[in-house]
């Protein structure tokens, strides 16, 4: 048997000839104790413990574990996740095409993506799944469903599936297919002066495509665009510069990487000559723009280039490489913190601060650094990037939220598409009266309980009085209160009849148009979109909160 240094050498040796870290590292040694512990430990337990055991598995949860420690963008990828990393760098992968969701016992297909294998097959939004290839896919999560619908371009799938909407059970044969998901899922004209482009993503080729994009509008006579960058969650560094190249001259310092090994330090600069230097845009944000939509929209708010609206973006200022293991594995890991042009970090959580690991603590607004754009602006590094303009929240109704939860809208949608062959254009369709009140009757006898915030307040009272010993005194109004909000939640459907209406819409336009149409659906309606075209139907108002001259 192998003395203790013996091993350790061993372990040491493989993992310099292997590449696994550098020799000069000063703590090789406890690098190679560590791995030897870790070796020892899985070959006892596949040697000794009571039951069978399976080492991949074992293994992906200790390094998930391990991961878990430090930020939550470092992650591993083992071979049967190649689709997912092909996913994450160009925006496609291997599969069928189409969403899952989890319900119940089953999974059921929730969306279809436009020509698609799915798609083209004739699956619809509402199947759910039976079985796939001859096994039972009862009681599988929608992950584990998900593995199994993913896989090599050309190799072919059977899918069982329950059509609720006339109850008939179909079998699909399927031929997997490379599914490329649209950087750009929609861009239009607003109206005869503004443009809108829609980015969803920063894989490969996004910023070429947002110029193609943009010329088109030009060449319809677009005077200014919005960019919408909300719910994007960001990509590939490099298409963000891409993108604000179209915008800004060749040669403009864009975003510096700064890591902890020199190879890792980078700045990033326009190459090309700008496509429009002048033309006014508003770029739009939420709570989920992170990343590379955050490098894009602070760049055009550090480089006054740009006003934009909507509510604080997310605050990942972390960058991330993509480096290939052995044996078909892959690890995503941070390497580097990214600084947009004025020199701030958008970073919302100190990952790195060794004290606050289980807290995770977001950097106060106290501790925020004050910087200034190019035309003199005060920014901050507050985590994320601030609007010039927010935009007021909208809360949807208890209600509506009910009717989402419980899947019901979802169900009527899937009836009203077996019903109805066409409708009209995503732009002209809403839901008139008859539908609604189809609606209303569908909604018979199906449950969707909801509390209201009235209702809180007044179980709250009912709490507070009872231990304070008022509650007898007031128990004959308390009654008369509770009974009058019952017969108010009875009228919701009607009081809340126009924003019930404009979700259904849009649940429904997707059954026909895919998300192309949902998005065309909701651009008259959508509020921040509103705020935008005032801004950019007003010069003086964009010139003056941009300090232009």
């Amino acid at each position: 048997m192998k003395s203790s240094y013996s091993r350790i050498l061993a372990v040491l040796i493989f993992a310099i000839t292997f590449g696994l870290f550098p020799l000069s590292a000063q703590n090789d040694f406890e690098i190679a104790k560590n791995v030897d512990i870790f070796i020892t430990v899985l070959r006892e337990l596949n040697d000794k413990y009571a039951d069978e055991i399976t080492p991949g598995d074992l293994t992906k949860t200790a390094i998930d574990a391990m991961l878990e420690s430090l930020d939550p963008y470092t992650n591993y990828y083992p071979e049967n996740q190649l689709e997912d990393v092909k996913m994450l760098t160009t925006g496609q992968y291997g599969g069928i095409g189409a969403l899952i969701q989890q319900r119940d016992n089953h999974v059921i297909i929730s969306e279809i993506f436009e020509d698609a294998p799915a798609h083209k097959a004739g699956l619809l939004a509402g199947d759910i799944i039976l079985k796939i290839d001859g096994k039972s896919a009862e009681g599988k999560t929608s992950s584990d469903v998900s593995t199994i619908l993913k896989g090599q371009p050309n190799t072919k799938i059977s899918i069982e599936i329950l059509r609720p909407t006339n109850d008939k059970k179909l079998t699909f044969n399927i031929e997997r297919k490379e599914v490329k998901l649209p950087n750009i899922p929609y861009f239009g004209m607003l109206d005869s002066q503004i443009g809108y482009i829609k980015l969803d993503q920063f894989t490969e080729k996004a910023g070429n495509e947002v110029r193609n994009a943009f010329l088109e509008l030009k060449q319809k006579g677009m005077q200014a665009l919005i960019l919408d960058l909300r719910n994007n969650g960001g990509g590939l560094e490099q298409e963000a510069v891409n993108l604000l190249n179209i915008f800004v001259d060749a040669n403009t310092t864009i975003v510096t990487n700064k890591g902890k090994i020199p190879e890792q330090n980078h700045v990033f600069k326009t190459r090309q000559p700008v496509t429009d230097a002048k033309i006014p845009v508003v770029v739009l944000v939420n709570e989920l723009s992170a990343s590379s939509s955050e490098i894009v929209a602070g760049s055009f708010q550090d480089l006054d280039r740009a006003v934009i609206v909507g509510k604080k973006s997310y605050g990942k200022g972390l960058v991330q490489n993509v480096i290939p293991l052995s044996y078909n594995s892959t690890m995503k890991i941070t390497v580097a913190k990214y600084y947009i042009p004025s020199g701030r970090c958008i970073q919302n959580i100190d990952y790195f601060d060794k004290d606050s690991l289980t807290s995770r603590k977001h950097i106060a607004d106290s501790l925020a650094v004050p910087f200034k754009t190019k035309n003199g602006r005060t920014v901050y590094d507050k985590g994320g990037i601030e609007p010039d303009v927010i935009t007021p929240d909208v809360n949807a109704s208890n209600i509506l939220l009910a009717l989402v939860l419980h899947n019901l809208i979802f169900d009527y949608a899937n009836e009203y598409h077996a019903n109805h062959t066409v409708i009209p254009p995503a732009t002209e369709f809403s839901i008139d009266d008859d539908t609604y009140n189809d609606f209303i009757n569908f909604l018979k006898n199906k449950e969707y309980t909801y509390t209201t915030a009235t209702e809180e307040a007044l179980k709250e009272l009912k709490e507070t009085a009872e231990d304070e010993k008022y509650f007898s005194q007031i128990e004959p109004l308390y009654n008369q209160l509770e009974e009058q909000i019952a017969k108010d939640k009875e009228k919701d459907l009607i009081t809340y009849k126009k924003e019930i209406s404009e979700y259904l819409a849009s649940e429904i336009v997707v059954r026909y148009y895919h998300q192309k149409g949902r998005i065309a659906n909701q651009l008259s309606i959508d509020p921040d979109i509103q705020t935008a075209k005032e801004i950019l139907n007003d010069l003086p108002r964009y010139r003056s909160i941009l300090k232009i001259k």
